[in-house]
C-alpha cells in the first residue's frame, strides 16, 4: 500500500478533486462522473473544475472523454481510496480516543487525511485493533486499499410500517450530523416508519419511545437495515 498510495506528489486540492470524484461515482454507482456534477459538489465553477482536470490529465490520474466524463485511472481511484482510508480512521481515533462527537469529528479529518506518512496511517489502524467502520458506519478501507462497499438503503425508501436499525449517515454535512445528535438517534438505533405523508414526502418516524417527523432530505441521508416490513 506505501508505493501504490504515495508515490506521487499532489498538491491537497488535487488530492481533494480525486476523492470527490471517486465519491460520487459511488453515489452514483457509475464509473463516470459529469463536470459539471463534480463542479456542483465541490461548490465552484466549472472553468476551474476544467483547469484541474488537465493537471490531474497528466500526472495521469484521470481520463476524460466526450461531453465531459470523467474516470479515474487505476492510479487515481488507489490515491482516492487511500485519502478515505486517512480520513475514516481519523475520524474513528477522534470519536473514540480524544471525545469528538460524530458531527464535529468530519472537519478535522479532512484536514489530517493529507497527511503524508503511511507509517504513521497503519499504526494509527494497529492502535485501535483495526477498526472496520468509522463513527458514521461507513466503512474503511485496508491497508492493501480493499474497499467493500454495501447496498445502501435509505430511510426515505421504507414504506410505512416498516421497522429497520440504523447503520450509517452521510457524514458530508456538520448540520445534519448535529441535527441528528440532537433528536436523539445514533447508529444501531431502532427505527419504525409510522407514516410516509405524499404532500411533501415527509417520513414520520418512531425510535426511543419518541416520534418524530423528519424531512425527505433527512430521509435521504439515513442508511438502515431493514429489520421486517
Amino acid at each position: 500500500m506505501t508505493n501504490k498510495f504515495n508515490s506521487i506528489e499532489l498538491t491537497k486540492s488535487e488530492e481533494d478533486y480525486l476523492k470527490a470524484i471517486f465519491q460520487l461515482m459511488l453515489d452514483s454507482d457509475n464509473e463516470k462522473v459529469g463536470n459539471n456534477k463534480l463542479a456542483d459538489y465541490l461548490n465552484i465553477s466549472p472553468a476551474s473544475v476544467n483547469n484541474m482536470v488537465k493537471k490531474l490529465k497528466l500526472k495521469k490520474l484521470l481520463k476524460s472523454e466526450r461531453y465531459a466524463k470523467l474516470q479515474l485511472t487505476d492510479s487515481g481511484r488507489d490515491i482516492a481510496v487511500g485519502l478515505i482510508r486517512k480520513h475514516r480512521l481519523w475520524e474513528t481515533f477522534l470519536s473514540k480516543y480524544l471525545n469528538f462527537t460524530w458531527d464535529e469529528v468530519h472537519d478535522v479529518a479532512e484536514q489530517l487525511e493529507h497527511v503524508k506518512s503511511p507509517k504513521l496511517i497503519n499504526e494509527l489502524d494497529r492502535f485501535m485493533d483495526f477498526p472496520k467502520k468509522d463513527p458514521h458506519g461507513e466503512v474503511i478501507p485496508d491497508a492493501e486499499g480493499n474497499y467493500r462497499t454495501f447496498e445502501k438503503v435509505t430511510l426515505a425508501s421504507l414504506d410505512s410500517g416498516t421497522i429497520c436499525k440504523l447503520i450509517s449517515v452521510n457524514d458530508g454535512s456538520v448540520e445534519f450530523l448535529r441535527y441528528v445528535s440532537e433528536i436523539g438517534l445514533a447508529l444501531s438505533s431502532e427505527i419504525k416508519v409510522i407514516e410516509k405523508r405524499s404532500f411533501d414526502n415527509s417520513v414520520k418516524i418512531e425510535f426511543n419511545d419518541s416520534i418524530e417527523t423528519v424531512s425527505q432530505k433527512f430521509a435521504d441521508n439515513v442508511f438502515v437495515e431493514i429489520l421486517s416490513n
